[in-house]
C-alpha cells in the first residue's frame, strides 16, 4: 500500500495472488448461472461456513439486507443488538426498503444480546402486534472491540429461535477473524444460525464482495431478492477470482493481524494520555480513547498524526478511536503509530502549524 492506514481492514488492496488471478479467470453470465469461478466461489464459501449453497453480493450491507429480506416480510419484527452494524450502520435497509420492523436490545460489553431478554421481545400472535420472524446476530462483533463471540452463545440463541418458529442470520462480517481468535472453524460458529453473510473484501483483503450462506432453498430465493437489490451480476468470475484465492489463502495468517492489534494496545497502554483496555483486544480490532487531561479532540490528534508521521486513524466520537489490522499493517507499522501519537500528544498544547513544521 501506499501509506500506513488503520482506519480499517476494508482499505486492504488485493494481494499480487489476487490479481494475478482476477486477470486470469474463467469467466460467464452469472445470471445465467454461467460463470465457472462464481459458481466455485459460492461452492467454496458454502463449505467453509458449513452451508449447503452460497450467493456472492457486492457487500456485506448487501448481503444482511438480502438475507433479511427472505427471512421476513413487511410488517415483520427482527430482533438485533442495539449497537450492531446492521442496525446501526446500514442506512435503515430493513426498514426502508423491506418493510421489516427493528426491535433493538441492549448487547453486553462484548457484544451479546440478554437470552432472556430477546425470548421476551419475542412477540405473541395478537393482531394487533408486527410478527416476530427474525434473529439477527453478529461476530466478531465489531461495535464492541471486535470481539470474538463463543459457539455456545449462539447455540443458545439458537435455541430460543427454534422453540418460537423465528429464523437467525449471523452478520459474519469478520467471522473468520472470530473463528482464528478462539482457534476454532468457522462452521463451529455458523452451525448455530440458519444464514450468514461474511465478507471478502475485509481481512480477507479482496478488493469487493462477500458471500451470503444458507440452505439451498434459502439461497434460491435469495437469489430473487438480490436481483430486486440490483445486485444482478454478469461477467463477475473477474471479483470472484480474488475471493477464492482471499479463502485459500488469508484465513490463517488472519493470526498475524491479531498478533499486531495485540502489540498496538500493550504499546498504548504504556503511553501517557491515552486509555486502553487490552483484555478486550482478541481480533485485529483496538479501541482506545484519550485521557481527560489531553487538550485535542480524536480529530486533531488524527490530524496531526496524518500530517506528521503519515499515518491514517480512525475517530471513534469526540475522544476515541478505532484502529484496524490487516494484511497491510506490519509490526513495524505498529511502531510508526506509537512513536507518532507519543509525539503528537507530547506536544498536544502546540499549535498545528508548529508541529507540521
Amino acid at each position: 500500500m501506499d501509506r500506513i492506514d488503520f482506519r480499517s481492514d476494508t482499505v486492504s488492496w488485493p494481494t499480487p495472488a489476487m490479481r494475478a488471478a482476477m486477470a486470469d479467470a474463467r469467466v460467464g453470465d452469472d445470471v445465467y448461472g454461467e460463470d465457472p469461478t462464481i459458481n466455485e466461489l459460492e461452492a467454496l464459501a458454502a463449505a467453509r461456513v458449513g452451508k449447503e449453497a452460497g450467493l456472492f453480493v457486492a457487500s456485506g450491507t448487501m448481503g444482511n439486507l438480502t438475507a433479511v429480506l427472505t427471512h421476513a416480510g413487511r410488517g415483520d419484527e427482527a430482533i438485533l443488538g442495539n449497537d450492531s452494524h446492521v442496525y446501526c450502520w446500514e442506512a435503515g435497509g430493513m426498514a426502508a426498503l423491506g418493510g421489516v420492523m427493528p426491535l433493538a436490545l441492549p448487547t453486553d460489553d462484548i457484544g451479546r444480546l440478554d437470552p432472556g431478554a430477546v425470548e421476551d421481545a419475542i412477540r405473541e400472535d395478537d393482531p394487533h402486534m408486527p410478527r416476530s420472524r427474525l434473529i439477527l446476530v453478529e461476530n466478531s462483533y465489531g461495535g464492541k472491540h471486535g470481539y470474538p463471540l463463543p459457539p455456545d452463545y449462539f447455540a443458545g440463541i439458537a435455541d430460543i429461535a427454534r422453540r418460537h418458529g423465528l429464523a437467525t442470520h449471523m452478520d459474519g462480517a469478520r467471522l473468520f477473524n472470530a473463528a482464528v481468535a478462539q482457534g476454532i472453524a468457522a462452521a463451529d460458529i455458523t452451525a448455530h444460525v440458519d444464514s450468514v453473510t461474511f465478507c471478502l473484501s475485509k481481512g480477507l483483503c479482496a478488493p469487493v464482495g462477500s458471500v451470503l450462506c444458507g440452505s439451498a432453498a434459502f439461497i434460491h430465493q435469495a437469489r430473487r431478492a438480490r436481483k430486486a437489490l440490483g445486485g444482478g451480476m454478469r461477467q463477475a468470475g473477474i471479483l470472484a477470482a480474488a475471493g477464492i484465492v482471499a479463502l485459500n489463502e488469508m484465513i490463517d495468517r488472519l493470526a498475524d493481524d491479531h498478533a499486531h492489534a495485540r502489540l498496538l494496545a500493550e504499546g498504548l497502554a504504556r503511553l501517557p494520555g491515552v486509555r486502553v483496555d487490552v483484555d478486550k483486544v482478541r481480533t485485529n480490532m483496538v479501541f482506545f480513547d484519550l485521557a481527560d487531561d489531553v487538550g485535542l479532540s480524536s480529530e486533531q490528534v488524527a490530524d496531526r498524526l496524518r500530517e506528521t508521521a503519515g499515518v491514517w486513524l480512525g475517530t471513534n466520537g469526540p475522544r476515541g478511536f478505532r484502529a484496524v489490522t490487516h494484511y497491510w499493517i506490519s509490526a513495524a507499522d505498529v511502531g510508526v503509530l506509537l512513536d507518532g501519537l507519543e509525539s503528537v500528544l507530547a506536544r498536544a498544547e502546540e499549535p498545528a502549524a508548529l508541529l507540521a513544521g
